[in-house]
């Protein structure tokens, strides 16, 4: 009977398998998770990753730039995926990628390297990553394949899926705060050089940025170095798989676009400066409002379009209940960034406390689109709709976000008391 039930079960495993190949070895390998669900969880995630790094860098040119380098790359790369490549407005040194091909560059790493193929090198080395496909490899191990093709599947519908909108935000923190072990970093290695090799560029680049890191260390780590290690052995290692390479053929080093770009961003340097202290400032218990306040408008002066200090500075708008004001602000920030979360909701927020229910019903649509998982959204949602006497969909929204909310939210129970008087 045992072996009946194992003939039965292998088949099947091998059914539910999608094959790839591994880019180190070139073999064929199974894996749980095919790319095509790889990728949908990647780009759900997208939001997050840009709402927890303060926005995109509002600046089209340095964001094409980016994905130019990234596009070259991802050329020789053997996963063929849609990569998309940002940058995003923190002043961390860091780069890191999602599952699916996703690629995120720092503001502040950018303006830590000196050439082009530094930042070619941690480009590489983050899709090295992806090949090796170690986002989902981790997903595979922790969660498991029925969990994960569920998960996929929320944005279908948010309250057929209620309950695994609990896990979004958890999985999406692990996701974002990886902590890479010596093996995964030594085959991120491996690929990368050879990626940025293979893609024209001095690989020698990535040793470069090593001593960059290390210089910084002593002030502060780069955030890069939390999740990827650095050991002395590592440069080491690295140096001698760069040297099995003929570095004597012509390869890119650092173009006039590099040092063009880096300009571009020193010249909002000081704006970010200034939005980084208010920040500071507003995450203190008893933040000064007032101080924050001084330090964004500043910050928004010397450039206009910092999306991050607008949208914190409409936050500040909503404490003082200047709700057109606040309006104003996240409206501007959300059409600098359609991807960024906290603008929409703030704005769609804002609108609601004016009574313009038609505008603020967009944001914050919008807003749930972004991250489905805040509890908020939904609160104000169903405000809007009962107030709009669409009550059917306003029980709807009162009882997601009830499901969603953590209890301390300060509405709990004045929506708890609206959906028993809908009756719904």
């Amino acid at each position: 009977m045992k072996r009946i039930i194992l003939l039965l079960i292998i088949p099947l495993f091998f059914i539910s398998c999608a094959s790839t190949y591994d880019p180190l070895t070139g073999k064929k390998v199974y894996t749980l998770l095919p790319p095509e669900k790889e990728i949908k969880i990647g780009k759900m995630y997208v939001p997050l990753a840009i709402e927890q790094n303060h926005g995109r860098y509002p600046d089209k040119e340095v964001q094409e730039y980016v994905s130019q380098i990234g596009e070259r790359i991802a050329k020789v790369v053997p996963r063929k995926l849609d990569y998309q490549f940002y940058v995003v407005n923190t002043s961390a040194i860091n780069a890191f990628a999602l599952p699916g091909g996703f690629i995120f560059v720092n503001r502040g790493l950018i303006l830590a390297l000196n050439k082009e193929n530094e930042l070619a090198g941690v480009i590489a080395h983050e899709l090295g990553h992806v090949n090796a496909r170690h986002h989902a490899r981790f997903l595979e191990k922790m969660y498991g394949l029925s969990f994960l093709y569920n998960i996929a599947a929320i944005f279908i519908s948010q309250t057929r899926y209620a309950d695994l909108l609990l896990q979004f935000s958890k999985i999406g923190a692990q996701l974002l705060s990886l902590k890479w072990s010596r093996d995964h970093e030594k085959e991120a290695d491996i690929l990368g050089i050879r990626f940025a090799y293979e893609a024209g560029y001095d690989p020698r680049g990535l040793l470069d940025t090593f001593k960059i890191f290390e210089s910084l260390q002593k002030t502060e780590a780069p955030e890069w170095l939390l999740t990827h290690p650095l050991p002395k052995t590592r440069y080491k290692y690295v140096q001698e798989l760069i040297s099995k390479y003929d570095l004597t053929k012509p390869l890119i080093v650092d173009t006039p676009r590099f040092q063009e770009i880096k300009r571009k961003l020193l010249a909002t340097k000081k704006s970010y400066d200034l939005y980084d202290k208010a920040i500071k400032i507003l995450s203190q218990k008893k933040p000064n409002l007032y101080e924050a306040f001084d330090l964004l408008t500043e910050s928004i002066r010397l450039y206009p379009n910092n999306n991050a200090s607008l949208t914190a500075r409409a936050s500040i708008y909503v404490e003082k209940k200047e709700f057109r004001k606040a309006a104003e602000d996240a409206i501007k920030a959300a059409k600098l960034d359609d991807l960024y979360f906290s603008p929409h909701f703030i704005a769609g927020y804002a609108l609601f406390e004016l009574r313009n229910y038609e505008e603020s019903v967009k944001y914050l649509e919008r807003a749930k689109e972004l991250i489905p998982s805040f509890p908020d959204t939904y609160y104000y949602l169903g405000r809007i709709y009962e107030a709009l006497g669409k009550y059917k969909e306003a029980a709807m929204y009162y009882r997601q976000a009830l499901k969603l909310t953590d209890g301390r939210r300060g509405w709990e129970r004045d929506a708890a008391r609206r959906l028993r008087r809908l009756g719904l």
